[in-house]
């Protein structure tokens, strides 16, 4: 009777314990999910908090103090510059758009004559390249050499990439706000330059000069150099447009609340599968969870990078619009005018208005 008992009784005892023991573990499951969520959530929140730290530091504060090598070896000192104002350059030989600028650089007294602040370059590499370089483009002015462009000096100024700089007042204060490319650099070398009133400026916003497509459209001028720009990737890690130097690039500047942006997003992926030809690459903004989600709903294999508000979209000279687009050749200039809306992007990348912009510059000249 025992026996018939426990072969009865035994295998339910089984079931209950087994069920209940799953059901602990199905509770712990659920608490480790939620717990990954809010760490998540928390990770989240610091990437975003870190997107919201202004660009460059801020006009009025005190220049961060170094001391680098010149060409010559010597350690040469921000103090030594002490009495006379500086317009400071984050330069590299290697980068395009600063090879465009050395002739203007050349063209700015070294010294600091005619009421102009004392051009000093910082860059990194070789000194016997550097060397070259300097002489083949005529530059006398003060060039000195940090480890590398993420080096102390570069994070200490929060300078995102070449060519960026300040122009620092005599007792060492900056004068303003971190400039970004070379018009906005050689618009500080101007003697009658003045200090912009307190604003967006003053709280660390990249100077920039803005241009007119050649239609009347708000944008960047056919031609003219891509504003350079280093943002967070979605996936971790940086990007920048120099990454893609030597290749003809789409930029879409994007919004996980746009609508015509979700149109969009499907054909774009469309493009990036279809091979090599234009590399894709999207801005977005808004949150990191909303920009993920758009990227997994459409299923995105091209680099998704993220602005804090509208920086690199004013940078491009069309803030709040979305979809809107360039298409910048392999020497990192601007192809056509802007496209702004899903149609205007797909018909540049069919080539029609690329192929009209390249007729109007060869009946212009």
């Amino acid at each position: 009777m025992i026996l018939v008992l426990v072969g009865v009784v035994l295998p339910w005892i089984v079931i209950v314990l087994a069920g209940w023991i799953g059901l602990r573990m199905m509770g712990q499951h659920g608490r480790m999910m939620q717990l990954l969520e809010e760490l998540e959530d928390e990770v989240d929140d610091l990437y975003l908090e870190r997107m919201k730290t202004p660009p460059g530091l801020p006009a009025g504060s005190a220049a961060p103090p170094f001391e680098l090598p010149d060409l010559a070896g010597h350690r040469i000192t921000l103090e030594q510059f002490r009495g006379r104002r500086v317009l400071l350059i984050f330069f590299n030989p290697d980068c395009a758009f600063c090879q465009e600028m050395a002739p203007q650089i050349a063209g700015l007294p070294w010294d600091g004559a005619d009421g102009r602040p004392v051009p000093v370059l910082l860059s990194t590499g070789d000194v016997e390249k550097h060397r070259a370089f300097m002489e083949q483009h005529d530059i006398r002015c003060p060039v000195l050499l940090q480890e590398s462009e993420e080096g102390p000096v570069s994070t200490l100024y929060r300078a995102e990439g070449t060519p960026t700089g300040y122009l620092i007042d005599e007792q060492g204060v900056l004068i303003s706000g971190v400039a970004d490319g070379a018009d906005a650099l050689l618009a500080l070398a101007d003697p009658n330059y003045v200090p912009p009133a307190p604003g967006p400026q003053a709280a660390g916003h990249r100077v920039s000069t803005p241009t007119r497509a050649g239609s009347g459209v708000e944008g960047l001028s056919v031609g003219a150099p891509a504003p350079a720009f280093r943002l967070p990737r979605l996936e971790g890690g940086e990007l920048s447009l120099e990454d893609y130097r030597g290749r003809r690039l789409l930029l879409v500047f994007s919004d996980p609340e746009c609508k015509p942006c979700d149109a969009l997003m499907p054909e774009l992926e469309r493009l990036q599968r279809a091979g090599p030809g234009v590399a894709v690459v999207m801005v977005g903004r808004g949150g990191v969870k909303a920009n993920r989600a758009k990227v997994k709903q459409y299923g995105l294999s091209f680099p998704v990078a993220l602005q804090r508000d509208w920086e690199v979209s004013r940078l491009y000279r069309k803030p709040g619009v979305t979809p809107s687009g360039y298409l910048i050749d392999e020497g990192g200039k601007i192809v056509a005018d802007l496209a702004a809306g899903g149609d205007e992007i797909m018909t540049l990348l069919a080539g029609r208005d690329v192929a009209a912009s390249e007729r109007g510059d060869a009946g212009r000249g």
